[in-house]
């Protein structure tokens, strides 16, 4: 049973760390389903959670057909991880018919000369997953991260479950997208997964004492991942 936690800042990755999580997504803009961060927030990261440290390689929200200078700039990103002792990047990249896009998902696996590979939820955006599992699978990608091609892990399980049978001990499926401690027992045993992925966030206030009257939603506070939710996800996750 292993936790992957979503981290989206050096703060985010302390608290999962201390929650007991065993492994950290380095991200940034969770809200946009999260962006590459700074080179200067993986170093930070890097030099203070001991935890295996997989880093989200996506340049912009949107979808995931990318153009030559956006596969360079994730490139460049991937060897900027590797410099840092960063353990694995998570990638994914489709073609306009929403088929894996092979030949530019091969040069970010090459780029990670020996760092572990997770393909993130553009999967979910596939047309056939049966086919796109066989095609991560082939990337020699150790870890798929799906939802199940649905809003949420629950609701996506059944599918979850069949690709994890599908993929056998080719690679390790983990499911994520909307798991809570309320949930998480049963994503478990629907899907027969073993590894989970969650953000574990929660709403900090501002520390701001002024604000003007017309804020222009900016200034409000952030959503970090919080260690007690982490906490609370592993142990419900055992007594399920």
């Amino acid at each position: 049973m292993l936790l992957e936690v979503a981290a989206n800042s050096l703060a985010s990755a302390r608290a999962a760390q201390a929650g007991g999580a065993g492994r950290i997504e380095l991200c940034t803009a969770l809200e946009l389903g999260g962006l590459t961060p700074s080179y200067g927030e993986i170093a930070l990261v890097r030099e203070q959670v001991a935890l295996p440290l997989y880093v989200l390689i996506r340049p912009r929200a949107g979808d995931f057909l990318y153009g030559d200078d956006e596969l360079e700039t994730m490139r460049r990103d991937i060897a900027a991880c590797s410099s840092l002792g960063c353990d694995g990047v998570v990638i994914g990249v489709l073609d306009a018919e929403g088929q894996l896009d092979m030949a530019r998902c091969r040069v970010l696996v090459d780029a990670a000369q020996g760092m572990g590979v997770t393909f993130h939820r553009a999967f979910d955006l596939v047309p056939d997953p049966s086919r796109a599992l066989e095609d991560v699978i082939a990337l020699g990608a150790e870890r798929l991260l799906t939802s199940g091609g649905a809003r949420s892990a629950f609701a996506g399980a059944e599918r979850i479950r069949a690709l994890i049978a599908q993929a056998g001990d080719r690679l390790t499926v983990m499911p994520g997208a909307g798991i809570t401690p309320g949930n998480i027992a049963t994503v478990a045993k629907l899907t027969g997964a073993m590894e989970l992925h969650a953000s574990a966030k929660r709403s900090h206030p501002s520390g701001m004492r002024y604000r003007p009257d017309d804020a222009l939603d900016m200034g409000t506070g952030e959503t970090r991942t919080d260690g007690d939710e982490v906490r609370a996800l592993l142990a419900a996750w055992a007594a399920g």
